[in-house]
């Protein structure tokens, strides 16, 4: 089974939507680890044609309206989500400081997050620790802006396998999707 993964998305659709070109042709399922922001951002996502699995994140506002554009197939499960995809157990939240025990507690197979921006893919033990990055494209280290290139993932759960995938372009809705290059770390990130 091939799960995308993103986080961060912090409103910026045009980065989302050439990710979900992309998985929705490439995956059987996606988890978003928060930060949509606005409710608006769920219609987009709703456009993947199989099972949405969504937390929050500390910047996800009207969670009334979000919530309220869940369906049976695009589900929002609050800030934990603990689910067994082909076989393989996975915890999803938002802050990597939860996923830090999460992940070395070797109840999971999987731990998937967000929050500081970073993309990330380790291995903790036995268990695969994987940030995507942010959509949004920008990260605030000691409060500055600055501009990353929006990452995105797909994890294979049988081999465990995971690809990373960069949106490019600038100005307007012109993006293309790329493989991303990186190396999986061995033990927590950081």
């Amino acid at each position: 089974m091939r799960i995308a993964v993103i986080s961060d998305i912090h409103d910026n659709l045009w980065n989302l939507a050439a990710a979900i070109e992309h998985v929705s042709a490439a995956a059987d399922a996606l988890i978003c680890c928060g930060d949509l922001c606005s409710p608006f951002v769920m219609d987009l996502l709703a456009r993947f044609p199989r099972r949405v699995d969504i937390v929050f994140g500390n910047n996800d506002a009207d969670l009334f309206r979000i919530t309220r554009k869940s369906s049976e197939r695009v589900r929002v499960h609050g800030e934990l989500f603990e689910t067994e995809l082909d076989g393989k157990k996975f915890a999803v939240n938002h802050f990597d400081y939860l996923a830090r025990p999460m992940a070395g507690s070797g109840l999971y197979d999987i731990v998937c997050y967000g929050h500081n921006h970073e993309f990330s893919v380790a291995r903790v033990g036995g268990t695969l620790a994987i940030n995507p990055g942010p959509i949004m494209g920008a990260r605030f280290p000691g409060g500055r802006w600055e501009d990353v290139l929006p990452t995105f993932v797909i994890v294979e759960t049988g081999c465990g396998r995971v690809e990373a995938f960069g949106v490019h372009g600038a100005g307007g809705n012109a993006r293309t999707v790329a493989p991303y290059a990186f190396e999986v770390r061995e033990g927590w990130p950081g």
